[in-house]
């Protein structure tokens, strides 16, 4: 599971039959820079690109969610369905305290 920032929301015009009335999320990844630097990263926005991500937990813009990628996002759907990331986790607060040598 990764965590990231949810910046947007997708709107389809068309859709497979199984994800009718799906809702989608704009997902920024969290990086290692991202806990490095704490609060000053701008608006929890990554360099890395961002990420289309299924929801079916009420995620919203500016939360914190931890999603899953790959065929293990699949897994909640009887038959096989077209998704790459799934939304699994709704952050309340996150703790780092890194590791010092």
């Amino acid at each position: 599971m990764r965590l990231g920032t949810v910046i947007g929301r997708v709107t389809l015009s068309k859709t497979v039959p199984a994800l009718i009335g799906a809702r989608w999320l704009v997902v920024s990844p969290f990086t290692r820079d991202h806990f490095q630097r704490g609060t000053e990263t701008p608006a929890g926005l990554s360099k890395d690109p961002s990420l289309v991500v299924y929801d079916n937990l009420g995620g919203g813009v500016g939360e914190t969610i931890g999603f899953i990628e790959g065929a293990e996002a699949t897994a909640p759907f009887d038959e096989p369905t077209p998704i790459d990331a799934i939304n699994a986790a709704l952050v309340d607060e996150i703790y780092y305290s890194p590791f010092i040598k």
